[in-house]
């Protein structure tokens, strides 16, 4: 059975056929064109505003025209993880999908459910031709992933719609209606790399297996950074072992936790020994440690390319210092909402070589003033060995609306169709309505989907009975949105 067999098929079926275009964020033009062709060939009003937003407009279905104009929204672009081992090319390959019992997955890399499914839903209902509706106006954004932009910079005279709904959660119970804001902060540092001496042996320490995850969503599970945890080898190594520095490479994606990284040191060709069982020594404790969080995880130590040059005593003591010391995971929860993260802060990438040293971070909140905190306290760390420090893509949180028509009439619906209450809650990921809302101010919002594991790492996997339950709750939201 292929993925386009699953029901519901109308689903499905536009699930494979996206996943089957390359749409890396910021590379989306394949992607734009093909929902471009969609909505034309369905004869609809099809539009791309300045950014590269798509918009399809669909009139209400006959007796449906005295209802509100629903606009429903998810964003084109996916997140390009793959595992170290597996060869893919996101630019040019389409998505390679597996079944497995109940849920799809892909082969060594991410699905793409976030926001595939989310956008796949939406189609269903633009080329169907028997499913009661208001009328649509369909909203695909762009470069989600990695800033935001297309929220951002969408054009919002170009709706009339009432109610807004994304479809971009990814816990089928439950109804989101407020979100985090976030920020990036990027760090520059250049060092002059001096020539190595003596007899070293040249080592690469590699750290993988981590389960990683969505740096907001995942960010309360303890789930391990391997840029932290290969500063904290580095630091623990400095205690016993004069060893020298040459690389480090950790992380690939701003708004995933670091499944993997590796550093290059040069070692006394005498001291290989008790470097392997420092390593040993370590690895042991990361195991206790998160036995049951890191089940996965491997340290290793393998040979590395022969280099001449690495960094000075001097820089190596102060970027291994703070990288240890820079905040990472969870800063503060919520007062208001019980097991919410309010505030967070996640190292993502690291690279050093070549005489610069680099970061990249996301720092989240849902409140601008404890963002404002938390950004403040990463430039700091940094600033004070040095860095250049440039915090970048600000975005706001989506403040909940206790008087919401569409939660009330989800929520009762909700109970109605599965005997019991969803979760009504904010998130910390950075939805994209707190921008939306910035340019549709009287719009109702509310964000709900299907169950999606792992999102933003290579073992994301979409539930296919939890599509199901998803497909049937809002066709019938659709069916009962509220009358003008």
């Amino acid at each position: 059975m292929s993925v386009s067999d699953l029901n519901p098929q109308l689903l499905w079926s536009n699930f494979d056929k996206i996943n089957a275009v390359p749409r890396p964020s910021k590379k989306e033009e394949e992607i734009i064109q093909f929902m471009i062709d969609f909505g034309k060939n369905l004869g609809l009003e099809t539009l791309k505003d300045s950014i590269g937003n798509v918009i399809i407009k669909k009139n209400a279905s006959p007796g449906m025209e005295n209802k509100k104009t629903v606009i429903l929204q998810s964003h084109l672009d996916m997140v390009h993880q793959k595992n170290g081992d597996t060869v893919f090319d996101f630019e040019k390959q389409g998505i390679e999908m597996l079944i497995n019992d109940d849920w799809v997955s892909a082969n060594g890399t991410t699905l793409g459910a976030d926001n595939g499914i989310g956008v796949a839903a939406i189609m269903g209902i633009l080329e169907s031709n028997d499913i009661p509706h208001p009328a649509i106006e369909a909203l695909f954004t762009i470069d989600e992933e990695t800033g935001m932009t297309g929220a951002k910079k969408m054009d919002g005279s170009m709706f009339s719609g009432q109610i807004l709904l994304n479809l971009d959660t990814e816990d089928d119970d439950e109804l989101s209606i407020g979100c985090a804001g976030g920020i990036d902060t990027n760090t520059f540092y250049k060092y002059d790399p001096v020539k190595l001496d003596g007899n070293k042996s040249i080592k690469k320490i590699c750290i993988r297996g981590l389960v990683g995850g969505h740096s907001g969503m995942d960010i309360h599970k303890g789930r391990g950074n391997a840029n932290k945890w290969m500063a904290r080898i580095l630091f623990e190594l400095s205690k016993s072992l004069d060893f020298n520095l040459i690389s480090f490479h950790g992380g690939s994606l701003r708004n995933a936790i670091p499944r993997e990284a590796d550093a290059s040191i040069a070692v006394n060709s005498n001291e290989e020994k008790l470097l392997n069982q420092k390593l040993v020594d370590i690895s042991d404790v990361f195991c206790t440690e998160y036995a049951s969080i890191e089940p996965e995880l491997t340290i290793s130590l393998k040979d590395s390319d022969i280099s001449n040059h690495c960094l000075s005593h001097h820089d190596q003591t102060k970027i291994i210092n703070t990288l240890c010391s820079v905040q990472n995971g969870v800063f503060r929860m919520s007062p208001e909402f019980e097991g919410l993260v309010e505030t967070s802060s996640s190292l993502a990438k690291v690279d050093i070589g070549n005489g610069e040293f680099t970061t990249q971070s996301l720092q989240r909140s849902s409140v601008e003033s404890t963002k404002d905190e938390i950004a403040m306290t990463i430039q700091c760390t940094f600033k004070n060995m040095g860095c250049e420090v440039i915090q970048e893509g600000d975005y706001p949180g989506w403040r909940p609306n206790s008087n919401s028509e569409i939660l009330e009439l989800m929520e009762a619906l909700y109970i109605e169709m599965f005997n019991e209450k969803p979760n009504v809650k904010a998130c910390h990921a950075g939805l994209e309505c707190g921008i939306l809302g910035k340019h549709l101010p009287n719009v109702d919002m509310i964000s709900f989907g299907p169950n999606i594991r792992a999102a933003h790492s290579p073992d994301e996997k979409v539930q296919i009975s939890s599509v199901q339950k998803f497909w049937k709750f809002y066709l019938e939201t659709l069916k009962r949105t509220p009358n003008k």
